[in-house]
C-alpha cells in the first residue's frame, strides 16, 4: 500500500474534550441557579431545566425571574449607577482588564460550559466565542480608558436593559456588557432560556473580579422574563433576537424616551463570481452556513453562483458536504454540533419539508437533536426559503448571469444583515459591496468579526452598531439636555381676503412647485391678525409623490462629497443675498424680532454642512487579523423629518443639510404653525442646482404626516423635531418595517453649537464595514 493510498484511508479518530471541571462547577453550586442580583446570588426559584442538547441531560435547574425579581434587579443598577460612573474612565477601565484577564484564565471551562449548554462544536467555542469575548472586554476597557478626554460631551445613560439569544450566549453577552460598562451604564441582563450557563459563570467571575454591587445583574426566565425587563425602568434597550420580537420591543419602548438598538434577523447572500478562488469559496460556504450549525443570524444561506461556474462549483461544495462530521461536540474532530433545542430542530425540519426544491445531504446526523448540512436548489427568489430566516444548517442555492443581477437577487429581501462577495478581481468585489443592502460586507471571507468593528444591519435586520467607537458612543447621550419640546401655536386673525398680490404658497414636490392634492389651504397670520399667505395642507397622497419623487432621485447617493457640497454653498449663498427679505418673513410670521439672527445662523449652518460634506470620514480599523476593515458611511436613503416650529427657517434647514450632505433625499414637513419661510425656501433650491426630488417640502399637520412617515415603506428613517408628544406614534410606527428613528430627547436650542455636527451627520449616514482579507 502506498502512503497515498495510507492517508486516503484514515479517517478521523475521536478526540473528546473532558467536560469534567464543567460538570464540578455546576455541581459544586448544587445544580440549581437563582439569579444574580445587586452582586449576589438569590436563593434558587421555581424554574426549569437546562439540557445538554447534544444527550438530552438535564444539566441544571434555573429560575424563572418574577416581575419583583426584575424590579430588584432594576432598581440595583439604578442605586449602583452614579457611583460607577463617577468612578471616572480610569477607574472602569481596571475593572474591565480584570474581566478580560480572568476569562482568558477561565477560557477552557467557559468553552466547555458553552458546548454542554448550546450544542456548538467546541472547537468553535474554544477558539472563537471565548477568545472574541475576551477581546472585547480587553478593547473596551481601552474605551473606557479614553473615554473622558476623546468623548467629553458626552455621559452615561444610566440603567441598560439588555436581552441576549442562545445562539452565541457569551459573546452575545460580551457585546453588550462590555461597552455598557464602559460608558459608565449598569446593566440587566436577560440570557436566552435555553442557554444561561455561560452568563451565570459570568456572573461569578464578576465577583471575581471586584466589580461593584448592582453593577452587573442577570436574570434568568423565558421570553416573559425578557418582556419585563424591555418595559422596567431602564434607560436603553439592547437586544439581539428574531425581527418578530425586535418589531415588538419597538412598540413596547415607543414614546418612553429610551435608547434602543436591535440586532435582529438575516437572510445573508453568499456570492460567488466566475473568476473566484472556487476552492476557497467553497470553504468559505463551509463556514458561512455551517459554522455553528447555521444558527448564526448573519449566516451565508443563499448562495448566489454566476451561471459559467455553477456546476463546478455545486459539484465541488457537494463533495465537500460529504466530508463534514456531525456528532458529539464535545469531540473536536466534529464540525457541526447539536441543534441547541428539540423544538428548534422540528421548526428547521418543518421549513424544510414544506420546501418544493431539490434537497440534497451528503451525511446523515446521530439521533437526538442534530440535523444533517443540506443544500436546496431549484428555489425561485420568492420562494419562502428563499426569503425567511431559518436557522439551521440549510443553504439555500441559485445563479445569476450579470453582476447586476447579482446585486438585484441578493437585495431581493426584507433583510440587511451581512454579505459575502466572492472574486479574485479586487475591482469587481469593491463595485458590488456599496451597492449590497447590508451592515457588514466580507469580500473573499465571511464570519469575520472584531470588537473595533461595528457590526449590525440595515432594513428588517434591524438598526444601531456593536463594536467600535459606533457602538460605545450608542451607550451614550449628550451632557446637557434641555426640557420637552412644547407644541407651538401659530397666530390667529380675521380674513381680509382678497389679497393685494396673491400669496398663496405651494408646496415643493419633484423640484416643482405644486398644489396640495386635497385642495385645502389654511391661513398664515402675523402677530396682529393680519393675514400674511395662505399655506397648502398635504394629505397622504402629497407625500407619497414626495416620497416617489425622492427615490427616484436616487442618483444623487452616487455625486461625489465634493459635488454635493458645492450644492451646498450655492444654496448658502443664494439664501445669503436674500436674507432682509427672509428676516422680515419670520419676525412676521413669528411676532419677534430674531429673524436677522436666524438667517445669518442658517447661512453658516449651510455652510458647515458643505464644509463636512467631504470630510465626515470613515475609518480603517485597527483588527487583529490580516484584513482591512473599512467602517464606511453611507446614507440611509430617504429620510422623512418633521421641522422645528421653534426656528421656522433654522430649524428647517439644520433639518435639510446634513440629510443631502450626505447623500440622502429629504422629505421634509416644514414648521406647522410657521410654515412660510420653508416654502419661500423653494425658490432659493430652485436656483442652486439641487436636483429635482433631492429636496420636498410639505406643509401640513405634524401629527397626521409624521404617523404617514413613520408608516411609509418608501421612507428609510424618520427624524422629528416636533412636539415630544409625537414621539410613541413615530416610534411605533416605525415598528412596522423596524426603520430608524431619530427623536431628540429633548428641546434643542437652534442658535447653539449642539445643534448641528456629528451627532446630526451620524443619524444621517449608515457604517457598513467591509472586510477585505490580504496576504497569501
Amino acid at each position: 500500500m502506498s502512503v497515498k493510498e495510507i492517508f486516503e484511508s484514515m479517517d478521523y479518530g475521536p478526540a473528546p474534550e473532558a467536560a469534567g471541571d464543567a460538570l464540578a462547577w455546576i455541581v459544586d453550586r448544587g445544580a440549581r441557579f437563582g439569579h444574580f442580583i445587586n452582586g449576589s446570588f438569590t436563593d434558587a426559584g421555581d424554574g426549569f431545566e437546562t439540557k445538554n442538547p447534544a444527550t438530552g441531560e438535564v444539566l441544571a435547574t434555573l429560575t424563572q425571574a418574577s416581575q419583583e425579581d426584575v424590579d430588584a434587579a432594576v432598581a440595583a443598577a439604578r442605586a449602583a449607577q452614579p457611583a460607577w460612573e463617577s468612578l471616572g474612565g480610569k477607574g472602569r477601565a481596571r475593572h474591565l482588564y480584570a474581566i478580560a484577564r480572568l476569562l482568558q484564565k477561565h477560557a477552557r471551562l467557559f468553552a466547555v460550559l458553552e458546548t454542554l449548554d448550546n450544542g456548538k462544536p467546541i472547537r468553535e467555542a474554544r477558539d472563537i466565542d471565548v477568545p472574541l469575548a475576551q477581546r472585547h472586554f480587553y478593547y473596551h476597557a481601552g474605551l473606557a480608558q479614553l473615554v473622558g478626554s476623546e468623548l467629553p460631551d458626552r455621559r452615561a445613560l444610566g440603567v441598560c436593559g439588555q436581552v441576549i439569544p442562545w445562539n452565541f450566549p457569551l459573546l452575545m453577552l460580551a457585546w453588550k456588557v462590555a461597552p455598557a460598562l464602559a460608558m459608565g451604564n449598569t446593566v440587566v441582563l436577560k440570557p436566552a432560556e435555553w442557554t444561561s450557563l455561560t452568563a451565570l459563570c459570568f456572573a461569578d467571575l464578576c465577583q471575581q473580579a471586584g466589580l461593584p454591587d448592582g453593577v452587573v445583574n442577570i436574570v434568568t426566565g423565558d421570553g416573559a422574563v425578557g418582556e419585563m425587563v424591555v418595559r422596567s425602568d431602564v434607560d436603553k434597550v439592547a437586544f439581539t433576537g428574531s425581527t418578530e420580537v425586535g418589531r415588538k420591543i419597538r412598540e413596547a419602548t415607543a414614546g418612553r424616551d429610551i435608547a434602543l438598538s436591535l440586532e435582529l434577523g438575516g437572510k445573508s447572500p453568499f456570492i460567488v463570481f466566475e473568476d473566484a478562488d472556487i476552492d476557497s469559496a467553497v470553504e468559505g460556504v463551509v463556514d458561512a452556513i455551517w459554522f455553528n450549525g447555521g444558527q448564526v443570524c448573519c449566516a451565508g444561506s443563499r448562495l448566489l453562483v454566476q451561471e459559467g461556474i455553477a456546476d463546478v462549483f455545486h459539484a465541488r461544495l457537494k463533495a465537500r458536504m460529504a466530508n463534514l462530521r456531525v456528532g458529539d461536540p464535545l469531540d473536536k474532530c466534529i464540525d457541526v454540533g447539536a441543534i441547541v433545542d428539540p423544538a428548534q430542530k422540528a421548526r428547521i425540519a418543518q421549513l424544510v419539508d414544506g420546501s418544493g426544491g431539490e434537497v440534497y445531504r451528503a451525511c446523515t446526523a446521530p439521533d437526538g437533536c442534530f440535523y444533517p448540512p443540506t443544500l436546496i436548489s431549484g428555489l425561485s427568489s420568492a420562494d419562502p426559503l428563499m426569503q425567511e430566516e431559518i436557522f439551521g444548517p440549510v443553504l439555500v442555492s441559485t445563479t445569476f448571469r450579470t453582476p447586476s443581477e447579482a446585486v438585484q437577487l441578493a437585495n431581493d429581501t426584507r433583510y440587511g444583515l451581512a454579505a459575502s462577495v466572492w472574486s479574485e478581481n479586487l475591482n469587481t468585489a469593491l463595485d458590488i459591496a456599496p451597492k449590497l443592502a447590508a451592515g457588514v460586507v466580507w469580500v473573499n471571507g465571511t464570519n469575520m468579526f472584531d470588537a473595533a468593528a461595528g457590526f449590525g444591519g440595515v432594513r428588517e435586520s434591524g438598526f444601531g452598531r456593536e463594536g467600535g467607537w459606533e457602538g460605545a458612543r450608542a451607550y451614550t447621550r449628550p451632557v446637557a439636555t434641555l426640557g420637552p419640546r412644547e407644541k407651538v401655536s401659530g397666530f390667529t386673525g380675521a380674513s381680509v381676503e382678497p389679497l393685494a398680490v396673491d400669496r398663496t404658497a405651494k408646496m415643493y414636490i419633484g423640484g416643482k412647485q405644486v398644489r396640495p392634492d386635497g385642495g385645502y389651504a389654511k391661513a398664515v397670520y402675523a402677530a396682529d391678525g393680519t393675514l400674511i399667505a395662505q399655506a397648502p395642507i398635504a394629505n397622504r397622497k402629497d407625500l407619497r409623490n414626495a416620497v416617489e419623487a425622492a427615490r427616484g432621485a436616487g442618483g444623487w447617493a452616487a455625486a461625489t462629497a465634493h459635488n454635493r457640497a458645492q450644492v451646498l454653498y450655492y444654496i448658502a449663498e443664494n439664501l445669503s443675498a436674500r436674507a432682509g427679505e427672509f428676516a422680515a418673513l419670520i419676525d412676521r410670521q413669528t411676532g419677534g424680532d430674531t429673524g436677522k439672527a436666524e438667517v445669518e445662523a442658517a447661512v453658516d449652518r449651510l455652510f458647515s454642512y458643505a464644509a463636512w460634506a467631504d470630510k465626515f470620514e470613515g475609518a480603517v480599523k485597527p483588527v487583529p487579523a490580516r484584513a482591512v476593515a473599512m467602517a464606511l458611511h453611507e446614507p440611509c436613503g430617504v429620510i422623512g423629518a418633521l421641522c422645528s416650529d421653534d426656528a421656522p427657517l433654522l430649524g428647517f434647514v439644520s433639518a435639510m443639510a446634513p440629510i443631502i450632505a450626505m447623500g440622502n433625499r429629504a422629505v421634509l414637513v416644514a414648521s406647522e404653525p410657521f410654515p412660510l419661510a420653508a416654502l419661500e425656501f423653494m425658490q432659493v433650491l430652485e436656483t442652486s442646482d439641487v436636483p429635482a426630488g433631492v429636496v420636498n417640502i410639505l406643509t401640513g399637520s405634524h401629527s397626521e404626516l409624521g404617523a404617514t412617515l413613520a408608516t411609509h415603506m418608501g421612507i428609510d428613517a424618520v427624524w422629528s423635531f416636533s412636539s415630544t408628544e409625537l414621539a410613541e406614534t413615530i416610534e411605533a410606527g416605525a415598528a412596522n418595517v423596524l426603520k430608524r428613528t431619530w427623536v431628540p430627547s429633548g428641546a434643542i436650542d437652534w442658535m447653539g453649537d449642539d445643534a448641528e455636527g456629528r451627532v446630526f451627520l451620524e443619524a444621517a449616514t449608515e457604517v457598513k464595514t467591509v472586510w477585505v482579507p490580504y496576504g497569501a
